[in-house]
C-alpha cells in the first residue's frame, strides 16, 4: 500500500524554497492490537460517555474542562478552542542550525521521511541534504500540521532526509531529582576496566533487524494455533526457562569476568542472535 503525505508545503532555507511532503517513518499497525469482547454474547464492548447520578450523556453536552485546582475547572466552550487553533502553514523554515549530536535524545518525538515533490526540486533537496551531511548539522523550525505547532529538526538519512518532532523545553522532567539518590563516586578502577572491556568487544554498528520482538512473535504463534484449532477455547504459553533466579547472583567482578570468557570466542560486537521467523 503506498505511503500517503501527512502534509505537503515548502522547505525553506533563506531565500530557497523547496516543496516537499512528509511521510511518517513509522508503521502504527506493525504489532498485534486487541478489541475488548464479552464473552456471554460475543459482541464487541463499547464505551459510553456518562457521568455519575445521570448515566450516558450526549457529545454535544461535554465541554472542554481545564483544572484550576480545589475540584474546580474552568469551561470551554469548543467554539473557543477552534478559533485559535494554527492556520496549517505551508512553509517550514530552517532558522538554525545545530550538531546533529547536541540534540538529547529525550526530545525527540516522532519522526517522517521528507520528500521532494518533484524532479525540479530534487537539485535543491540534494544540495541542503548533503549541506547538513558535510556540516554533521541538524535545521531547526517549526511547522504547523493539524492545527498545532511542533519544533522540528531535519538531519539527512540515506538518500533523504527525516524530520523528526521534537518535545519543547517545558514537556521534559528535570532529571536531577531522578538520580539525585545516586552516589557520586567514582567507580572501582579494576571493575571499569573490565566493563569497558566487554563493551568494546561486543560494539558492532547498530542493525535493528537482528532484534526481535518476542512478544510479539508469540502473540502471532498463538494466533496462529487458535486459527488451526477451533475447538481449543484458550492457549497457554510457559514462561521463559532462561530467567535467572536470586540464587545464581554472583558478585559483579564474576559476572563481567565470566561475560568477557563467554564472549572471548566469538565475532566483534557479536553473540548469538536469533533468527526471525518468517511470516
Amino acid at each position: 500500500m503506498a505511503s500517503r503525505a501527512v502534509w505537503k508545503g515548502q522547505l525553506r532555507l533563506s531565500l530557497v524554497a523547496i516543496p516537499v511532503e512528509l511521510h511518517s517513518a513509522t508503521r502504527s499497525g506493525a504489532r498485534i492490537s486487541f478489541r475488548q469482547i464479552h464473552q456471554p454474547s460475543g459482541k464487541p464492548v463499547r464505551y459510553e460517555k456518562t457521568v455519575p447520578g445521570v448515566g450516558p450523556v450526549k457529545s454535544d453536552d461535554i465541554l472542554k474542562g481545564y483544572e484550576t485546582g480545589d475540584g474546580e475547572y474552568l469551561l470551554l466552550e469548543p467554539d473557543e478552542i477552534e478559533a485559535i487553533r494554527l492556520e496549517t502553514k505551508r512553509t517550514l523554515e530552517l532558522v538554525q542550525f545545530v550538531d546533529q549530536a547536541e540534540i538529547a535524545p529525550l526530545y525527540f518525538n516522532k519522526p517522517y521521511y521528507v520528500v521532494p515533490t518533484d524532479e525540479l526540486a530534487e537539485d535543491a533537496y540534494r544540495v541542503v541534504r548533503d549541506a547538513l551531511r558535510a556540516e554533521k548539522k541538524a535545521g531547526l523550525g517549526q511547522l504547523t500540521m493539524r492545527g498545532r505547532e511542533y519544533l522540528c529538526a531535519i538531519r539527512p538519512c540515506g538518500d533523504g532526509l527525516l524530520l523528526e518532532t521534537l518535545r519543547y523545553h517545558d514537556e521534559i522532567r528535570e532529571a536531577e531529582p531522578m538520580f539525585a539518590g545516586i552516589e557520586d563516586a567514582k567507580a572501582d578502577k579494576e571493575l571499569l576496566e573490565v566493563a569497558t572491556q566487554l563493551i568494546q568487544r561486543k560494539t558492532a554498528p547498530f542493525d535493528a533487524s537482528s532484534f526481535e520482538d518476542h512478544y510479539d512473535a508469540a502473540l502471532r504463534d498463538l494466533i496462529e494455533k487458535k486459527r488451526k484449532n477451533r475447538k481449543t477455547p484458550r492457549a497457554s504459553v510457559g514462561d521463559d526457562a532462561e530467567r535467572p533466579s536470586g540464587e545464581n547472583v554472583v558478585d559483579l567482578m564474576s559476572a563481567l569476568k565470566e561475560s568477557l570468557k563467554k564472549d572471548g570466542g566469538g565475532k566483534k560486537g557479536g553473540g548469538s542472535r536469533r533468527k526471525t521467523k518468517s511470516a
